[in-house]
């Protein structure tokens, strides 16, 4: 993803990248390296994507990441017991040195991506830095809080994008040459993506990466909510702490162009004939008997001559595009941008759940965001919800509002590939 003003040199200082003691799985004590990782918490499809992971180590990730107990503060206090379990056990290591980590993805499909992970220091959104590009909900960023709380540490990063320049190609240089070592691990988990994970401790080496750094920004490609966390976390400790700094994978998408991909939503009480008849008169909707391939390639057609979504939980897909006017105009706050009032995301919350279907966006009890599209439609036909199923924003629209300061509606893009968790955490009391 490209970063608004990228290199050029400001009055606010750039990315702070600094060195870290990687807290590692030990390969003996576990079944596999790829058998202890998950998605990040927000991408595992609750309950049965959940369940899945927990079956398939004992020391799966996903038991610090979304711990399951009755009450929120007995989650987090789970997921702290577990995590100086395994540490007293020896399940997680930590690295003898400091460093930084140069991470790989590659599929079988010929996508590599390549960045480097390390500590950044937290900054404040006036200084430009960090730039977000969604909005966030206070309830998940509460929780991700209290966990981070309890457990004194950033359990999987972040993925921030730069554009890489002149300043950053010795950083460049440094991560190719670093990916012809033999890696501290490798790993193939099941979706088919191959992980290798390198560390970079030369006092030289990190000097140059922050140097070249530190006249870029960063554009949070993935974990709106956890740098939110970040930022909470960083006012409730007397800085220098710990805490001034956040886990995260930097990518050059001059180099590793990301994938954006679309976010849908579920709308667990909403049946879909009843989502359907609201639209009359408002939107033009149009029942298709197709499976969903050929369904997502009419929704990808009618997205293309402006605002379309599909909707799904019936047996069949609804596609619906060619909104009134005038409903959009009532509904839409006019003080923001063209790009932004034409976003489907923004149609879809300021309209069709805000006044059509009055589905409070903010309630888990009401809505869902899942990023699998398969699995959005299996969950809304077995619950009798409706599925929305959105078609990506494109690339360029993300990066002009991100320049203009202008934040999407949240869980608007999905950006990846995104790296998995469990590879390396960073500890903040060690």
């Amino acid at each position: 993803m490209n970063t608004a003003g990228h290199s050029e040199a400001t009055a606010h200082r750039g990315l702070e990248l600094t060195p870290f003691r990687g807290l590692r799985y030990d390969p003996d004590r576990v079944g596999s390296l790829a058998a202890v990782t998950s998605p990040p918490y927000d991408v595992v499809v609750r309950p049965d994507g959940l369940h899945h992971l927990e079956a398939a180590d004992p020391y799966n990730i996903v038991r610090l990441i979304l711990p399951q107990a009755a009450t929120p503060s007995a989650r987090n206090e789970q997921a702290a017991d577990t995590l100086r379990r395994w540490l007293s056990e020896g399940v997680l290591t930590t690295d003898p040195e400091p460093g930084l980590y140069v991470y790989e993805q590659r599929d079988g499909g010929g996508m590599l991506q390549r960045g480097i992970i390390g500590a950044l220091r937290v900054s404040d959104p006036a200084e430009q830095v960090v730039l977000p590009h969604e909005d966030v909900m206070p309830h998940i960023v509460a929780d991700r809080a209290d966990l981070m709380r309890a457990t004194s540490a950033n359990l999987e990063p972040l993925l921030l994008t730069y554009r890489g320049d002149e300043a950053t190609a010795a950083t460049a240089d440094l991560i190719e040459r670093t990916a012809e070592l033999p890696p501290l691990l490798a790993t193939t988990t099941e979706d088919g993506f191959h992980h290798r994970l390198w560390s970079v401790t030369s006092p030289e080496d990190l000097a140059m990466v922050q140097t070249g750094l530190g006249r870029h920004q960063a554009l949070i490609a993935d974990g709106h909510h956890r740098w939110a966390t970040y930022r909470r976390l960083r006012t409730e400790h007397p800085s220098p702490s710990p805490w001034d700094h956040g886990l995260v994978l930097l990518v050059d998408t001059a180099r590793y162009p990301l994938r954006v991909r679309a976010i849908h939503r579920l709308l667990h009480d909403l049946p879909v004939g009843e989502a359907v008849a609201a639209l009359k008169g408002r939107f033009r909707v149009r029942r298709l008997e197709v499976p969903l391939p050929e369904a997502l390639d009419a929704l990808g057609d009618a997205a293309r001559a402006g605002n379309a979504f599909l909707l799904a939980g019936d047996g069949a897909f609804h596609l619906v595009d060619d909104p009134d006017p005038d409903l959009l105009a009532r509904t839409i706050p006019a003080d923001r941008p063209e790009a932004w009032r034409t976003l489907d995301a923004t149609v879809l919350h300021a309209t069709l759940l805000e006044h059509v279907w009055r589905i409070p966006e903010d309630s888990p009890a009401h809505i869902a965001y899942i990023h699998d599209t398969a699995a959005t439609v299996e969950k809304a036909e077995r619950d009798g919800g409706t599925a929305v199923l959105m078609h990506p924003v494109r690339e360029e629209v993300v990066r002009d509002l991100a320049r203009q300061g202008v934040t999407m509606p949240r869980k608007s893009t999905s950006f990846g590939p995104k790296p998995a968790t469990g590879l390396v955490l960073r500890a903040l009391d060690l």
